[in-house]
């Protein structure tokens, strides 16, 4: 419906997914079972769908034996790898809320994500770069030292009570955890107590309107707010953004964009998942080179990025010398996307249909995006219109009163991707 003034609904042409993630991504993985759902090149890494599967299920039992399940928060602190999604979508299995942190974050930050969302399960990479994880949660919680086992308690963080270390580099040796810190395949040990059958009861108890993740907004107004999306919340966006893009089960999404992250979460991991598509994982952290070989070798017919990462690819002095003629699609979003850089985007790097997105992570996040059918010009210069199924108008600051198209505003947004509570 449209009106002179700025108030739109857009209407859509299929129902809204009504089903949990796992029931949507269980009917994906038998449809698509011997397709390859994730590489990760830094690790050498793939997985088919049922592979795939498979994992999820085993750290979800793992998870089940280790007493969590509805409604319990699990953290990971890491950044992108294969176990980064294994943990996103065992959470989602077994119905616990997955709460994205910082690879970034020091012991200040940590301390305040991980009291606020009362976190009881973390998994965490041992370094990184600079960052020493073990180190910093041991500086957090002294009382890590004086454990004789993997169990503990701190009055700093009353809730949590188990750590989980993973290297993805050598899962298969077990990274020298500190006291206090489960080995990843000692927490794995424990799926070999539940059944199939508890697994399955489980996830047939869920609803799609639980809260099934935590995400932490960056904080330019203050300390980072947490906010909480649920199965109907995030499947829809990334499903609806995907048949935006016109993705299916040939597409290979190459991921730059950090996980812990809406973009990389929910607009790439969930998105691909949404419809059979391969997530490509092309670096730990933003690589420019990285992500040019990755495109290159693994013939990835879509990328995302913020400006800034573009730039920065387009910039390389062999850029040239890159083939990334299999590009088709992605999304540039994060920050305004100058028109002369988007025009460099298709040309240079044969990405003719690159959409710009626009949204937030309070809505799930994406609620605008291009269109491939816009013109160059609105392709450029526009963040489209709202995706199906949601409803936006401008309104003045002062009255709240709807303004008239053309005129400044705030935004406000209705539909199933705004947050819950």
């Amino acid at each position: 419906m449209t009106t002179n003034n700025s108030y739109f609904r857009r209407d859509g042409d299929i129902p809204l997914l009504d089903c949990t993630i796992p029931e949507h991504f269980a009917d994906i993985a038998s449809r698509y079972s011997d397709q390859q759902a994730v590489v990760s090149v830094p690790q050498k890494q793939s997985l088919s769908y049922l592979e795939l599967s498979c994992r999820i299920d085993n750290l979800a039992k793992a998870l089940i034996h280790d007493g969590f399940g509805i409604g319990d928060r699990v953290g990971i602190w890491s950044t992108n790898n294969l176990q980064w999604i294994i943990v996103q979508m065992a959470t989602a299995r077994i119905g616990a809320i997955l709460v994205n942190i910082n690879p970034a974050y020091r012991v200040q930050e940590l301390e305040f994500a991980l009291q606020r969302s009362q976190v009881q399960c973390l998994f965490i990479i041992p370094l990184y770069r600079e960052s020493n994880y073990q180190a910093m949660l041991t500086e957090l919680l002294p009382e890590l030292r004086r454990c004789d086992n993997d169990r503990f308690s701190s009055p700093v963080l009353p809730h949590l009570r188990r750590i989980i270390v993973f290297d993805p580099y050598s899962l298969e040796h077990p990274v020298c955890a500190q006291k206090g810190f489960t080995p990843w395949p000692k927490m794995l040990d424990g799926a070999q107590w539940v059944s199939n059958e508890q697994l399955a009861t489980m996830s047939a108890s869920l609803n799609a309107g639980d809260t099934i993740n935590i995400q932490y907004t960056s904080g330019t107004t203050g300390l980072p707010k947490a906010v909480m999306l649920s199965h109907h919340n995030i499947l829809n966006n990334a499903y609806f953004t995907a048949r935006a893009m016109h993705f299916n089960n040939q597409d290979r999404l190459c991921v730059p964009v950090p996980f812990y992250h809406c973009f990389g979460m929910v607009l790439a991991n969930l998105l691909c998942f949404s419809v059979g598509a391969t997530v490509v994982i092309a670096c730990d952290h933003f690589d420019s080179k990285a992500v040019l070989e990755t495109i290159q070798q693994q013939c990835c017919t879509a990328v995302h990025g913020v400006p800034t990462m573009f730039i920065a690819e387009l910039e390389l002095p062999n850029f040239n010398q890159f083939k990334l003629d299999t590009l088709r699609t992605g999304i540039m979003a994060g920050a305004p996307c100058p028109s002369a850089l988007m025009k460099r985007v298709k040309r240079e790097m044969h990405c003719l249909e690159i959409l710009i997105g626009y949204g937030q992570t309070e809505a799930s996040p994406l609620t605008h995006l291009t269109a491939r059918e816009d013109s160059l010009e609105r392709q450029t210069e526009s963040v489209g219109k709202n995706l199906p199924h949601q409803e936006v108008k401008i309104i003045d600051v002062d009255s709240g009163e709807i303004v008239p198209l053309g005129i400044a505003g705030e935004i406000c947004f209705r539909g199933y991707h705004v947050m819950q509570g």
